[in-house]
């Protein structure tokens, strides 16, 4: 039996209707877009077939092609999962309008073509949510109107040179210590720092409890300060004087320096599509 023929066997495709030939072109979706710009061996793509969540992708290949007792098996296991992520999210039942809403796109089945089987049904959805729900977050913050700014005859001092050198380390140092940190740890910070959201909002989207999250942020933040200081020592020769007193600076003083751009809060011109894509 060849590899194709045997996930197909182990996805339980049939039992949804699903053709082999309608289930490879499935997989070759999803092997195409793991390893996009390169030609993988056989056997990379024999393991890679194997790591997918294959039962779950045949039931989205199903869904897209119209089975009823695919459908019905996705409203009853599925959706009620994605309610209860909704309300997780947002008790206030805004969440609850998204989720509705995805699953209107599902059952025009336009949304499924992005579904590749490298996580759980459940956790692609999640996942999804969880993005529409931060986009409308950041469309409503745009659109509030800015506060009055109060004049003031104090004027502060021309900047000093250390002070545009210190800005110009940590912007760089800042944005090397982001980069590092694991997807998730980005999200949490992303969310907490630039977006406003409380503990509990952001355990619904990371699907963590409120504890979880604060500890997870607590580690996170002590991470980046010892690189941050790291970086500065070894990349940009400051002394521990010097770091201390950029660390103080800047802090006292971002001026060009937004955290919020270093964690990816920035308008989007395009739909992003990649939202719809599975989740690592």
């Amino acid at each position: 039996m060849t590899n194709t023929g045997r996930v197909y066997r182990d996805s339980g495709a049939e039992r949804w209707g699903v053709t082999q030939d309608l289930f490879a072109q499935a997989l070759d979706r999803s092997t195409a877009k793991a390893f996009a710009g390169r030609n993988p061996t056989p056997s990379e793509i024999e393991r890679y077939h194997a790591s997918l969540h294959l039962k779950d992708l045949a039931l989205a290949c199903a869904c897209a092609d119209g089975n009823n007792d695919a459908w019905d098996y996705f409203v009853a296991e599925l959706r009620p999962a994605l309610y209860r992520a909704a309300d997780a999210i947002d008790r206030t039942g805004a969440a609850r309008e998204l989720a509705d809403a995805i699953y209107g796109e599902l059952f025009s089945k336009s949304l499924f073509r992005y579904f590749h089987g490298r996580s759980s049904l459940a956790t692609w959805l999640r996942s999804l949510l969880s993005q529409r729900y931060i986009d409308r977050y950041r469309e409503t913050r745009r659109l509030e109107p800015l506060p009055e700014v109060e004049s003031s005859a104090h004027v502060d001092p021309p900047p000093t040179p250390e002070r545009a050198k210190f800005v110009d380390a940590m912007q760089a140092v800042l944005t090397a210590a982001m980069a590092a940190l694991s997807p998730r740890d980005r999200l949490r910070l992303g969310c907490y720092y630039a977006q406003k959201l409380t503990l509990v909002q952001i355990g619904g989207l990371t699907g963590e409890s409120e504890a979880t999250v604060s500890r997870q942020l607590a580690r996170t933040r002590r991470e980046v300060g010892d690189d941050v200081k790291k970086r500065l020592r070894v990349d940009h020769q400051l002394s521990d004087a010097e770091i201390a007193e950029c660390i103080s600076s800047v802090s006292d003083d971002p001026g060009t320096l937004d955290l919020s751009l270093l964690l990816g809060d920035r308008k989007k011109a395009d739909v992003d599509r990649s939202q719809y894509e599975d989740v690592s």
